[in-house]
């Protein structure tokens, strides 16, 4: 499940959603993209928060060099404080862009798995999916 020394949620999701949907992992070394479908065709960039009564953000780690469409989904995970699947989604890269600012201080863009967002047509909710998965996982 935790394959690197980086914090282990975004670890978990990546497994996670590796399972829900059937893709396949890439090694850790892919900038800007995590996993694969069957095909090797559609890229996926996969991001994970916890959720604490101390910390209820939703914000997700930075995207870096979008422009250069590394990915064409980026998968959003919320975890809650038992590590249990909050909410998770499939959100494609143009929405991304409209999503996700620029800040300069980070050198690249921070989005959130925001009301406003997860309500956009264009979001496809996998929380079944992803909480499926993890039943049968544990």
């Amino acid at each position: 499940m935790v394959r690197s020394g980086n914090n282990p949620v975004g670890d978990y999701c990546e497994s996670l959603v590796v399972r829900a949907l059937k893709l396949r992992q890439l090694e850790r070394s892919n900038k800007g993209c995590d996993a694969v479908d069957e095909s090797g065709k559609t890229k996926y960039e996969i991001k994970g928060r916890r959720i604490t009564e101390d910390n209820p953000s939703t914000q997700l780690s930075v995207i870096r060099d979008l422009d250069s469409c590394n990915f064409h989904y980026l998968v959003g995970v919320l975890l809650d404080e038992d590590f249990k699947v909050f909410y998770g989604c499939c959100i494609p890269h143009e929405v991304v862009k409209d999503f996700a600012p620029q800040r300069d201080y980070v050198n690249g863009r921070i989005i959130h798995l925001s009301p406003s967002l997860r309500k956009d047509p264009r979001v496809r909710d996998i929380t079944l999916e992803l909480t499926k998965a993890q039943n049968e996982w544990i």
